[in-house]
């Protein structure tokens, strides 16, 4: 035997792995939002059905749309809640795509309630709240 120490495993043992990149922190109005936003987008996907259904089951129609009106207005509204449930999803997930979408929205819904001149109704100064919010929250999305 020689004199040094025996070393059974090298001096790297284990071995080491990069860091895994952590998933950022969930801030809690960003899921709490992104909740309340998938429940109308859910509510909306059932109107949609239910609107599209009664034209075809009961033939009701809107005279400006002719006979299917009920029928495109039901598409149309259903086609609007997957794209917020999608947004919502985006957002729970913190997908940078869906806060920009979120604050694009609130922002014009916002400059909608400016232009109407109903600076102070509840809607603008929620929707107003809900940018600066989203915007201070930005770094947590990737």
């Amino acid at each position: 035997m020689s004199g040094q120490p025996y070393e059974p495993y090298p001096q790297s043992y284990p071995p080491s792995y990069p860091p895994q990149p952590e998933e950022p922190s969930k801030p809690i109005g960003v899921a709490i939002l992104a909740v309340l936003i998938g429940i109308v987008g859910f509510l909306l996907i059932i109107a949609g059905v239910l609107l599209a259904a009664l034209d075809i089951a009961v033939g009701l129609s809107l005279p400006q749309f002719g006979s299917y009106g009920f029928l495109i207005a039901g598409i149309v509204i259903l086609v609007i809640g997957l794209i917020i449930l999608g947004v919502a999803l985006g957002l729970w997930h913190q997908r940078l795509w869906a806060l920009v979408l979120a604050i694009i929205v609130f922002a014009l819904y916002f400059i909608s309630d400016a232009i109407a001149g109903a600076y102070f109704s509840l809607g603008a100064i929620i929707s107003l709240i809900l940018v600066i919010y989203l915007i201070a929250v930005h770094r947590h999305f990737v």
